[in-house]
């Protein structure tokens, strides 16, 4: 054994914190760097014919991007982790899995972009889906077909937080004999780990929590099962959708602090969803986190936390606007999972791909607001949008504009 390897800790007896504070930190064995390095190099010497490093070209194997699928793949408890250049590339990697003529079961509550790429890409392939509350075996049982062959969870849901129970689902799945994949974006493996549920594959939209800082676009696969995994690394390859070195190594410091992000971004949002749950203007507050939640007791038994993001109802549509003009500490913007916070407003920017009437069916309506809490102070968080709120009313109230 080489001195290097010598020294390694036995990361599987690690809490997760130190695994995440760890990742890249002893993989570099010629210099030793804590911080892994970048290798921006798309081709590797042979050394003779017949042999090789390891690496032969980036698309295939690169070495940053390595050891960040190695991390992921072990945070996950999975066998094989694969780095996408973004959420919607890992996706379309899964989905390639399918052929004309399968069917895929997939959460009611869902992105708006996976909707369109399911309804408006792999539909031109024969491949269909069928989406329904994945919480209801009735459901589900109702929903398979000869061909189907997946079943595709997110829990929580975006926006409206549905709570799946994945071991009932990948019992239910596996006696049929299909695939159970499982969107773990909102949750991250810090809070969830989909696999050790039963779980066939995760995915993630790194850009949102694991990277964490909105300077990173990425997808993350990982795999459990050695001919699945072999399967998703012959896809990953040839497909070619792979994340590049210098956003590797962006993801992977930005991973070394989820641990302590998760835990401000969970303690900010539970603190700022009870505030607006008895404000009185508002009308739902949408967050597994809060007993009224009707997901509450399956989130605490699958899950060690909750998610930083929560959506909230107000009483009137006409508030929306000028509560999206009046926030200053949070911004109007799209996206989630960083330490800054984001409001979006899910009918027209994120779900404006679902057609309206699967909108309004799940309560996507023109009413609610998806708030992405960062970890700025919970207090200034709170003030910034009851005075927006606040401010809103006045308008209403006085049907003219306010200066705030």
């Amino acid at each position: 054994m080489s001195t290097n390897e010598e020294q390694k800790p036995q990361f599987s007896k690690l809490q997760i914190e130190s695994r995440l504070a760890q990742i890249g930190s002893i993989e570099e064995p010629v210099t030793g760097a804590v911080s892994f390095p970048i290798y921006n190099s798309t081709a590797f010497r042979h050394p003779k014919l017949g042999q090789s490093t390891g690496f032969d070209y980036a698309r295939t194997k690169s070495p940053t991007r390595t050891v960040l699928e190695k991390a992921i793949a072990e945070l996950e408890s999975g066998d094989a982790g694969f780095a996408c250049s973004s959420g919607m590339a890992a996706l379309q990697t899964i989905f390639a899995l399918f052929r004309q003529g399968d069917h895929l079961i997939v959460s009611l509550d869902l992105y708006g972009g996976t909707y369109r790429l399911l309804e408006k890409i792999m539909s031109r392939f024969g491949v269909t889906a069928t989406y329904v509350d994945t919480n209801d075996l009735d459901a589900l049982e109702a929903s398979v077909q000869p061909g189907t062959k997946a079943v595709l969870i997110e829990t929580p849901t975006n926006p409206l937080m549905m709570v799946t129970d994945i071991e009932l689902v990948c019992t239910w799945a596996k006696k049929k004999g299909i695939l159970t994949i499982v969107d773990n974006t909102l949750l991250t493996p810090f809070f969830q780990r989909p696999i050790e549920l039963g779980a066939d594959i995760i995915i993630h939209s790194a850009t949102k929590y694991l990277g964490g800082h909105n300077d990173v676009l990425a997808g993350l696969i990982v795999t459990k099962g050695k001919e699945l995994s072999e399967e998703m690394a012959f896809l990953h390859n040839s497909i070619g959708a792979v994340l590049g070195p210098q956003d590797s190594w962006l993801l992977m410091r930005g991973m070394k602090t989820l641990a302590l992000r998760m835990e401000r971004h969970q303690y900010n949002a539970t603190k700022i969803a009870t505030f607006l749950q008895e404000h009185p203007d508002v009308e739902t507050v949408y967050y597994p986190a809060l007993p009224s939640h009707p997901g509450h007791e399956i989130q605490n038994r699958q899950s060690s936390g909750n998610t930083g993001i929560f959506s909230f109802k107000m009483k009137d549509a006409r508030t929306i606007e000028p509560i999206l003009r009046h926030i200053k500490l949070i911004a109007f913007a799209e996206s989630l999972g960083g330490v800054e916070s984001l409001m979006t407003y899910p009918a027209v920017q994120t779900h404006a791909d679902i057609p309206e009437e699967i909108r309004r069916k799940v309560g996507v309506d023109e009413k609610l607001l998806r708030y992405s809490v960062g970890i700025e102070h919970a207090d200034d968080l709170i003030a910034d949008l009851s005075r927006a709120i606040e401010l809103a009313k006045q308008e209403i109230e006085s049907g003219m504009p306010v200066l705030g």
